[in-house]
Formats: C-alpha cells, sequence, structure tokens
C-alpha cells in the first residue's frame, strides 16, 4: 500500500473524479504545506518582533514573487511535457525533457542572483517602501535571491514528478522540510531578525529539492536519468519555452501589477501593509485548493491529451470543476465566518485584526470565481494551450485589476482621505477574479485548445 502511494498514477484510465481527487488531496496538503513557509515567518516576526517587521515580509512579497517567474514557467511546461509523454510512452522524449529541465533551471539560478541582487534596495526605494521597514525587506530578498535554488528546484522537481503522476512524493518532502522551516525560523529569528526567517526558507526548501531529485533518480523504469539527458538540446528546450513562457509571463504580470498595487498599498502606510500581509497570508490558505485542482487538472488533461482521450478529458474537467467550485464555497463560508479569528492569529493588535477581517470580507466571494479560472485554466494548460490563460491574465491584471485600485484611490480622495480609501486594492482584485472566470469559461468552451497538444508538432 505505501509502495502504491509513492508510484506514479496513469490518469487514463479509472473513474475521472476519483483520479482526480486522489491526486489532488495530496497536493492540498503539501500546498497547504508550502504555505506555511510564508505563513510562520509572518507569525513569527508578527509575534516575536512587531507589525513593523510583519510589514517588511509583506512588503517584499511581491518582489520574491516576480524573482521566480522564470521557475514558475520552467515548472509549467516542464509537467505538461512529462504529463503528455509520459501519457503517450514515449520514454526518450520524457527521459530529455526531464533532464533539460533540471540544466535550465541551473543557468537561470546563477543568472538571476548576478542580474537581480544589485537592483534589490533601489527597487524597494523606487516603491516607497517606508523607511521603517526598507532595511528589513532588502535583508529579507537579498537571502532568499542567493538561495533561490532551493525554491526553484523545488518548484521544478515537484512539477516533475505531478507531470508523472506522482503527488505524494513531493508532499513527503515538503512537510518535512516545513517541520525543519518552523524550527529554524524561532531560531534564526532571535539572531538575525527578518533575514533569519529568510535563511531558514532557503535551507527547508533546499532540502525538500534534493529529496525530491533523489526520488526522481530512483523511477527508472519509466525514464532514464543519465548525464546525456542533461545536454540542453534545442527541440527541448524550445518546447519547454513555449509551454514555460505564457504561464512565467502570467505570473510576471501579476507580481509586476501587485508590485504596482504595493506602491499605492505603502501610501496608506505601516499597519495597511502589515494588514495586507496578513490577508495575503490567509488569502494564500484560501487559494490552496484553488491552484492544487487546477494542477491536478493540467496533470490529468495532459495524460489523457497524450493518449488521445479527449472525451474523456472533458468529462474530468466537468467533475473537477464541481469538486472545486464546491471547496471553494465551503471555504468562503469559513472565512466569513470565522475570519476575525483566523486574523487574530498573525498579529496581537486589535485594531489590525478589525481591518484585516473588514478587507478580508470583500474577497471572500472571489474564491468561488477563482475554482472556475484555476480548474478550466489547467484543463487548457494540461492540453498545450499556455497562451490563453496568459492573455486572459494580462486583460484581468492590466486592463482591470491596476487601473481600478488607482482609479478608486483617485476617486474617493478627500481631506480625511489624501489617497482615498483603503478598500480600491481589494476591490480591484475581485472584479479581475470574476472577470477572469467570465473569460476562462468562454475560451474553455470555444475549444482551442484541443489543438494544442505538443504531440501534433
Amino acid at each position: 500500500m505505501l509502495k502504491s502511494l509513492f508510484a506514479p498514477t496513469d490518469m487514463t484510465q479509472g473513474t475521472p473524479w476519483k483520479s482526480i481527487l486522489i491526486f489532488t488531496i495530496p497536493m492540498i496538503i503539501g500546498n497547504i504545506a508550502q504555505q506555511l513557509y510564508n505563513t510562520v515567518d509572518s507569525i513569527v516576526v508578527g509575534k516575536y518582533i512587531g507589525d513593523n517587521a510583519l510589514a517588511s515580509v509583506g512588503s517584499a512579497a511581491p518582489i520574491l514573487n516576480l524573482l521566480l517567474v522564470l521557475f514558475i514557467g520552467i515548472s509549467a511546461g516542464a509537467s505538461i511535457m512529462v504529463a503528455q509523454y509520459f501519457g503517450a510512452r514515449e520514454r526518450e522524449k520524457l527521459s530529455h525533457t526531464i533532464g533539460n529541465a533540471i540544466t535550465v533551471t541551473a543557468i537561470c539560478c546563477i543568472g538571476l542572483a548576478l542580474v537581480a541582487s544589485p537592483l534589490i534596495r533601489p527597487l524597494l526605494e523606487l516603491l516607497n517602501t517606508p523607511d521603517a521597514i526598507i532595511d528589513g525587506c532588502t535583508d529579507y530578498l537579498l537571502i532568499s535571491l542567493y538561495g533561490m535554488a532551493g525554491m526553484a528546484y523545488y518548484n521544478i522537481l515537484s512539477g516533475i514528478l505531478r507531470g508523472l503522476g506522482d503527488s505524494f512524493s513531493a508532499l513527503v518532502y515538503l512537510l518535512i522540510a516545513t517541520a525543519i522551516n518552523i524550527v529554524l525560523d524561532i531560531v534564526f529569528v532571535r539572531f538575525m531578525g527578518v533575514g533569519g526567517v529568510a535563511l531558514a526558507t532557503v535551507l527547508a526548501q533546499g532540502i525538500s529539492s534534493v529529496l525530491c531529485l533523489m526520488r526522481l533518480a530512483k523511477m527508472r523504469e519509466h525514464f532514464d536519468f543519465g548525464t546525456v539527458f542533461f545536454r540542453p538540446e534545442r527541440e527541448y528546450v524550445g518546447t519547454l519555452i513555449r509551454l514555460g513562457l505564457p504561464s512565467g509571463l502570467t505570473q510576471a504580470i501579476i507580481s509586476s501589477a501587485m508590485i504596482v498595487v504595493q506602491s499605492l498599498t505603502n501610501q496608506f502606510g505601516e499597519q495597511f501593509i502589515a494588514a495586507n500581509v496578513v490577508i495575503m497570508r490567509v488569502d494564500g490558505f484560501a487559494m490552496m485548493p484553488n491552484f492544487s485542482f487546477g494542477m491536478a487538472l493540467a496533470t490529468y488533461a495532459g495524460q489523457n491529451v497524450g493518449a488521445g482521450l479527449y472525451d474523456r478529458v472533458i468529462k474530468g474537467a466537468r467533475q473537477g470543476l464541481f469538486m472545486g467550485v464546491l471547496c471553494a464555497t465551503t471555504i468562503t463560508g469559513i472565512i466569513l465566518i470565522f475570519g476575525k479569528s483566523l486574523m487574530g492569529v498573525f498579529t496581537n493588535t486589535g485594531e489590525l485584526v478589525e481591518l484585516s477581517y473588514r478587507l478580508m470580507q470583500i474577497l471572500a466571494l472571489g474564491y468561488i470565481a477563482m475554482a472556475v479560472t484555476q480548474s478550466l485554466s489547467g484543463i487548457m494548460r494540461g492540453a498545450g494551450d499556455t497562451m490563453t490563460p496568459m492573455w486572459i491574465s494580462l486583460i484581468t491584471t492590466v486592463v482591470i485589476r491596476v487601473p481600478v485600485a488607482y482609479g478608486i484611490s483617485y476617486l474617493t480622495t478627500t481631506a480625511e482621505l489624501p489617497h482615498g480609501r483603503k478598500e480600491c486594492i481589494q476591490i480591484s482584485l475581485l472584479l479581475s477574479w470574476v472577470l477572469g472566470a467570465v473569460l476562462t469559461a468562454i475560451f474553455y468552451k470555444i475549444g482551442k485548445w484541443k489543438t494544442k497538444s505538443i504531440l501534433r508538432k
């Protein structure tokens, strides 16, 4: 039984909803564990150092997310290729895909560290980061950047494992690393402040990536793992970039918009920044089922498209969407009922709890819309259509979120509110989520994703 949990899952057979659910549950647990990295950072700095330290971690988050977009793209491309080649039983192509993804990741880690590190402080200054938190932000980001390889390789290697249908192994390794992260957080924060929690996260994720690599090295029954496959080849690197670039650009667009909106957020002061940190942490957990169903459906679609089973893809999409929406509805109810208690985990300041809860209420219903977006986007990405989700994100983020946030801020400016109403940030995000769900449903129904399989090239 234990051995079967670690084995790759063939999602081209059996009842679709059962395959999707069994694959999704470990991913939900794993994504929650991964979210604990940042959450524990926030709890430790909020409780042990104070609200300004909490704001430092929050202000660093959009920039850190932007630094990770390269690896999100590589992970997305590799996962799609692995799923389709695995479904089609293409052993040699599967082996080259995995080896090339590992090599490309190493090159990107080195290049990013060299290029980005001198730009961190100037970027924080450009975003009007308050003087009280800018040093903490800088320390957090630089340590995260220098330790980027651990974060990057966990994303890439767990994506490859998911493409092979193995969501359980990555879960186990991540749980081990999460426990290590919690212990190191508490130890390092006493000596290094905000930078200590960044170092703890870097070390813990490095451990999880090593464990994933060791697991892949033992899966020789499905692919070959020799040095010859690590040599970059145009065919595989090109397909990796073609499939992964839209996903990476999507995250870059979202992260860039977050940075632009962060500049607006910073104008409202340290307490509002801290409130947004609390919201982001709760939001991270609330979004985990949506992301998990999206990734599960991408693997499901990839394997079944590789096997040519398009009717099965459509059937699984309906069943997966239903489960995703049901889960998101439950989470929305929990947030609305128990929101204040959730906010109180991160801070002892009553005023901050009230502000965070009021803002969170605006976002709550948007999680149902995001369930639609993530589920149907997962199907399209798994089938090889990564461009459509990118364009939808571009429209909802650049055309809706940023202009609406600044527009509401401008229109509600008064003598008492020199920067407008604080709710502008959450209202703009909610509108972008709802529009994204509508557009994703329309393009899924149009069905051009059915013609995008890499096996048709």
